[in-house]
């Protein structure tokens, strides 16, 4: 690991602890834009997991795990000839990536996608646990978990420090890649 990655790692927790000092409020609906700032304690009908309890469940193994990172998008400007390599999306060992689809307003795609990725690997069951990340401070999982409720989905988790606070904790990561049939 780099220094400086492992330096800003170290100080993560402290970040974001005095990120958190001030109470987020819950909005009525989805944020629809600035998605990495911070977020709510709690999502309405989910139960949010901080990184002991989202390490136990893993280690279940009896969760859904979703990350809804989107996918890094080529720079703005950047010379049609130029090389350009997004970085690896490291997530929780055995999750999907599901890209996108904790914006504010998805496309019906997206909403398809979302809704018969979650039945197919709950197994057709709305009980099953199903757990939302991205990163910290990130309201897409906090939509993603919102939209999830709202659809009847009873056990909906909300890892609320998603990536940054599972790699600052030492847990295991693995390279995902978007789940097939992305819209």
């Amino acid at each position: 690991m780099m220094p400086g990655r492992r330096l800003a790692l170290l100080l993560l927790p402290a970040w974001m602890a005095i990120a958190r000092a001030e109470p987020v409020p819950v909005p009525d609906g989805f944020r629809m834009g600035e998605y990495r700032a911070p977020t709510p304690a709690w999502v309405p009908g989910a139960v949010t997991l901080d990184t002991p309890e989202a390490e136990a469940l893993w280690r279940q193994g009896m969760a859904v795990w979703i990350d809804v990172l989107p996918v890094a998008r080529r720079p703005e400007g950047l010379p049609d000839n130029s090389l350009w390599r997004p970085a690896p999306r490291l997530g929780i060992p055995g999750s999907l990536w599901l890209p996108e689809v904790g914006r504010g307003t998805i496309t019906p795609a997206q909403e398809a996608w979302l809704r018969g990725t979650l039945m197919t690997m709950a197994g057709g069951g709305r009980d099953r646990p199903v757990v939302f990340y991205c990163l910290s401070d990130c309201w897409m999982s906090w939509n993603a978990a919102l939209r999830a409720v709202q659809w009847g989905w009873t056990a909906v988790r909300w890892y609320r420090d998603g990536t940054d606070g599972w790699e600052a904790a030492g847990l295991p990561t693995e390279e995902l890649r978007p789940a097939p049939g992305m819209p």
